[in-house]
C-alpha cells in the first residue's frame, strides 16, 4: 500500500487537523501564520527544487524538499537504477498540495528541463550530435542526446529504409536542423550529414576516377536492367549485359543489396556524372580467338538455354552461345516451332555453320548432323518413275503428295487431266487420298519434285479426239458456261467445245443468254477440230431440252476448248485448259515450309504469288 493510500485510510477530518494545528502553534508559541506563508514562498509551482530521499514505500519515493510535508515521486521515474535513502535529487514541483495535502513532484520532468537547458547551452541549429536510438514512434525515431530528439523517417538515410526499426539501439550521428524552444522540441537529420559526407567523397572520387580503373563498391539497388553500385559518394550503373559473359535472366542471380564487389570503370562522363561499370570485363572475353576453337564443319555438343520462335540458342561453353535457326533443324520435317524439336536443358549435337567473332555470333545446324535425304532423291526417283503416295496438302494450284517420309512432290492442276479443266485440285483429289503419279522432274538443289497424273495415260488429243470428233458431225451436248463471247458445251469425256456467239443463230445475237441457258441440252455441229491448239469449235443446231431451272446465268469462267477462229479475248479465256502440256512444276513443300518459318524467307508454296505459279501456257 502506498503512503497516499495509508494517509487516506487513517486521515482525520479537516476540522480535526485545523484544531490540532492551532493547539500545536499555541503550545509552542514559535510559529505563526505569517511564518507559514514565509516558509512556502520559495516553493512555487512548476519550478525545480532540490530534495533528499528520506524513504521508499512500495513504488513511492518520499522526498524531503524542506516544506511542511514531503513530496512523492513515482519510483519508475528514476529509471533502472533505484534511488537510495539519503540521495540528493532535483525534482519538478508540479503541484504544491494535492487533495490529500501531498506535494506532487516529478524527477523525470526535472531531468528533461535540466537536459534541455544543457543541450541548448551547448548546441545550436546545424551542430552535429550523437546518441543511441531509443525507440520507434509515429513518423520516425527518438534519438537520445541527453534529451529525446526527433529523427524523421525520411531523414534516417539517403535512401528511405523500408523499416527504420533496424536502427533501434544503434548509436548514430545526426545534424540539428530545427530547435523549437517554446515547445522544447529538437529535430535532427542523419541524412543531411550523410549527404554532406557523400558530396565530399564524390568530389574526391571524381578528381581521381578514370576509365579502365578497378574500384570497390557496394550494391545499393537492384533493378531488372542492372544494379547501382556506390563507389563512395557517387553511384555507377552495372548493366545486366556487363555482369557475366554467360546468360543471366536477372541481376539478383549474381548480386544482393549491400554486397561489396570490385568493378571496372567502362565509361565515365564527368559532366553528367554518369558511370558505366563492368564485372565481366575483369576477365578475358570467351569470344577472343573463338575461330580457333569453333571452325565451320566442326561437330560440337551443347545445352539448349533458350527457345525462340525463330530458333534455339545452344550454350557451347561459358559465355559462348550459338543459334540453331528453325530452318536448320530438319532436312524434311515441317517445323512450325523449335519446341517441336528441342527443349531448354536438352544436350544436343550440332554442326558449326558460321562464326562471326566481331558480332559474337555462331550459326549452328542440327540437320547437318544427319545425311541430307535429298542427295539420293534423284537416284531413287528418276524421271518416269511411277510412285504411289498420300495427298498431304492442297493449295490453289496443286496437291503435295508424300513420296516418302519428309519428301513431297507437287502435282500441279495442269498435270491432273488432259481434257478436263480443273480450277482447284479438290476437283480431282482429296487430302489423304492415295494416288498414283509419275515423276516429271527432280531438282536436287532446290529440293523439288514435280509429279503428274495425266502423263500416266496417252494424250487423247494425239489419237482419240481427232479420230472420234470430225468436222461436220452432229452430236448432243450440255451447256456448262456462258460468256459474253460464246457458250461452252460439254460433249463427253471431260471435253468441251465453244460455240462462238456468231454460231448461235443466223441473226445477230447481242446476248448468248437470249438463246440458251446453263444446263440446256443442245444439238451442235462440229465445225473445227484443232489438235495443235487443242480446241473444238461448235455451231448450234437447236435446243433439245431446256434445263429444269431455266437458268441462263452468265459466267466469264474459261473453258478447256474453243473454236480456232475466235477473237483475242476468247483465246485468252480458253487457253489455260486446252493448250499444250504445261512444264513440270518445281516446288518443294518442305522447302516452302522451311522458308515460311525463316525471318527473311520467300513465300511458301501455299502463299506463292500467282505470277510464280506454273500455268498451262
Amino acid at each position: 500500500m502506498s503512503s497516499r493510500d495509508i494517509i487516506r485510510k487513517f486521515a482525520a477530518s479537516d476540522d480535526d487537523i485545523e484544531k490540532m494545528l492551532q493547539e500545536s502553534l499555541a503550545a509552542t508559541g514559535e510559529f505563526t501564520a505569517s511564518d507559514y506563508e514565509d516558509s512556502i514562498k520559495n516553493f512555487q509551482q512548476e519550478t525545480i527544487l532540490k530534495g533528499r530521499v528520506i524513504s521508499l514505500i512500495n513504488d513511492d519515493v518520499i522526498v524531503d524538499i524542506g516544506y511542511k510535508s514531503e513530496g512523492v515521486v513515482d519510483i519508475q521515474e528514476f529509471g533502472e537504477e533505484a534511488p537510495q535513502i539519503g540521495d540528493e535529487v532535483e525534482v519538478f514541483l508540479e503541484e504544491v498540495e494535492d487533495h490529500m495535502g501531498m506535494m506532487v513532484l516529478s524527477k523525470k520532468r526535472a531531468d528533461r528541463i535540466r537536459g534541455w537547458e544543457r543541450v541548448i547551452a551547448e548546441h545550436k541549429e546545424g551542430d552535429v550530435v550523437k546518441g543511441p536510438v531509443m525507440r520507434k514512434i509515429k513518423g520516425g525515431l527518438l534519438l537520445n542526446i541527453g534529451i529525446p530528439v526527433f529523427l524523421p523517417a525520411s531523414q534516417v538515410s539517403i535512401r528511405r529504409a523500408a523499416d527504420v526499426s533496424s536502427y533501434i539501439g544503434k548509436e548514430i550521428e545526426a545534424r540539428i536542423i530545427k530547435i523549437d524552444e517554446s515547445r522544447m522540441n529538437i529535430v535532427v537529420s542523419r541524412r543531411k550529414l550523410l549527404e554532406e559526407g557523400r558530396e565530399k567523397q564524390k568530389n574526391e572520387l571524381l578528381a581521381t576516377l578514370e576509365e579502365g580503373q578497378e574500384r570497390v563498391g557496394v550494391v545499393k539497388n537492384i533493378a531488372d536492367f542492372g544494379a547501382f553500385v556506390d563507389l563512395g559518394g557517387i553511384d555507377g550503373l552495372l548493366h545486366i549485359t556487363d555482369m557475366s559473359w554467360g546468360r543471366i535472366s536477372h541481376p539478383s542471380e549474381m548480386l544482393r543489396i549491400d554486397d561489396e564487389i570490385e568493378v571496372k570503370i567502362l565509361k565515365f562522363d564527368k559532366g553528367s556524372e554518369r558511370i558505366a561499370l563492368g564485372l565481366k570485363q575483369k576477365s578475358e572475353s570467351p569470344w577472343r580467338k573463338i575461330e580457333e576453337r569453333f571452325k565451320p564443319g566442326n561437330r560440337v555438343r551443347g545445352e539448349v538455354v533458350n527457345v525462340m520462335n525463330y530458333g534455339a540458342f545452344v550454350k557451347l561453353e561459358e559465355g559462348v552461345e550459338g543459334l540453331v535457326h528453325i530452318s536448320e533443324m530438319s532436312w524434311t520435317r515441317r517445323v512450325n516451332h523449335p519446341s517441336e524439336m528441342v527443349n531448354v536443358g536438352d544436350i544436343i549435337e550440332v554442326v558449326v555453320l558460321n562464326v562471326n567473332a566481331s558480332k559474337q555470333e555462331i550459326s549452328l545446324g542440327m540437320k547437318q548432323v544427319e545425311e541430307n535425304p535429298w542427295t539420293t532423291v534423284e537416284d531413287k526417283y528418276p524421271i518416269g518413275t511411277i510412285i504411289r503416295g498420300r495427298v498431304r496438302n492442297l493449295t490453289n494450284y496443286g496437291a503435295f503428295v508424300e513420296i516418302e517420309e519428309g519428301i513431297d512432290g507437287l502435282l500441279h492442276i495442269s498435270d491432273m487431266s488432259w481434257t478436263k479443266k480443273i480450277s482447284h485440285p479438290s476437283e480431282a483429289v482429296k487430302k489423304g487420298d492415295e494416288v498414283e503419279a509419275i515423276v516429271l522432274s527432280v531438282d536436287q538443289d532446290k529440293k523439288r519434285v514435280a509429279l503428274g497424273i495425266k502423263q500416266l495415260s496417252e494424250d487423247p488429243w494425239e489419237t482419240e479426239i481427232p479420230t472420234r470428233y470430225r468436222v461436220g458431225e452432229e452430236l448432243e451436248g450440255q451447256v456448262t458456261k456462258i460468256t459474253n463471247f460464246g457458250v461452252f458445251v460439254s460433249i463427253g469425256n471431260d471435253l468441251e467445245g465453244l460455240m462462238h456467239i456468231s454460231e448461235l443463230s443466223d441473226d445477230k445475237v447481242e446476248n448468248p443468254e437470249d438463246v440458251v441457258g446453263v444446263g440446256d441440252k443442245v444439238l451442235v455441229r462440229i465445225i473445227k477440230v484443232n489438235t495443235e491448239e487443242r480446241k473444238i469449235g461448235l455451231s448450234l443446231m437447236e435446243v433439245v431440252e431446256r434445263s429444269p431451272e431455266g437458268a441462263k446465268t452468265k459466267t466469264t469462267e474459261a473453258a478447256p476448248a474453243a473454236v480456232e477462229d475466235t477473237p483475242a479475248e476468247v483465246e485468252a479465256e480458253a487457253a489455260p485448259a486446252v493448250e499444250a502440256e504445261a512444264p513440270a512444276v518445281e516446288v518443294s513443300a518442305e522447302e516452302a515450309s522451311a522458308e515460311e518459318a525463316a525471318p527473311a524467307a520467300e513465300a511458301t508454296t501455299e502463299e506463292k504469288p500467282e505470277e510464280e505459279k506454273p500455268s498451262d501456257g
